[in-house]
């Protein structure tokens, strides 16, 4: 690796970092950062995750400081998201990235057309059941488990969706990403999926990232934290379906 790369890692990786605090699709800049940097495909996957665990580490914490906490709301949905990240953590190595972000590229696309439209709490009974509530959050832990592109995306969405106002959904969604991070890096490592060196450079920009990032949600509101959603969920469902390539 030469310095050059060291330096676009942290600066690339800051950048991501801020965005997945607001947002999310960080990974879809970091990932193939981290191949530029002559990661292989496989390994950037692994290698990506010890950086988001950090930011999403720096990112809580910057919230709970900044007066909003969403551990206590995180937890009911903790076990569906856990269990799902470990199922996709394991069974990535034997599937292929490339039907499951094609998939994932097109589910973007009523994502984009839910975080356009501002959600209200329901009172009228029209909230999810218990049963399609872990449903959902379980197949989230999948796709974060797997892929982790976009998952913060989707969280947003389905929290969004289940009430919650987009300050408090991104305080959730850190932590529940930290979580799945916790679940599915191990398995990387056992697998020999990580680069450390290129790893904690990335780590060290994601984190200032994800600090930054927390701070930039807070005070910018619902708002902000709409544009960048919408315009994140257009940029990821482009690069998912090979608009770039």
């Amino acid at each position: 690796m030469t310095f050059w790369e060291a330096i676009l890692l942290v600066v690339g990786g800051t950048f991501a970092g801020v965005i997945n605090s607001v947002a999310g699709g960080g990974s879809t800049l970091t990932v193939p950062l981290l191949v530029l940097a002559g990661v292989p495909g496989n390994s950037a996957n692994g290698s990506n995750r010890v950086g988001v665990l950090t930011s999403n580490a720096a990112a809580a914490t910057s919230f709970r400081r900044l007066g909003v906490d969403g551990l206590a709301s995180a937890i009911p949905i903790l076990a569906p998201v856990v269990a799902g990240s470990l199922v996709g953590s394991l069974a990535i190595s034997r599937l292929t990235d490339e039907t499951f972000e094609t998939v994932f590229g097109l589910l973007m696309i009523p994502l984009i057309i839910m975080s356009i439209r501002k959600p209200k709490f329901r009172t009228d009974g029209g909230t999810w059941s218990r049963p399609v509530t872990i449903l959902v959050f379980f197949g989230i832990g999948i796709y974060g488990g797997a892929v982790q592109a976009g998952v913060g995306l989707v969280l947003l969405a389905a929290l969004t969706r289940a009430g919650f106002d987009l300050v408090v959904a991104n305080s959730i969604k850190v932590i529940i990403t930290f979580t799945v991070t916790c679940i599915a890096l191990p398995v990387f490592i056992l697998q020999g999926k990580i680069v450390w060196l290129p790893a904690l450079i990335l780590a060290v920009g994601l984190t200032a990232g994800g600090w930054l990032g927390a701070h930039v949600a807070v005070r910018g509101g619902e708002k902000l934290i709409r544009i960048v959603m919408v315009c994140a969920s257009i940029l990821l469902a482009a690069k998912l379906l090979g608009a770039f390539d």
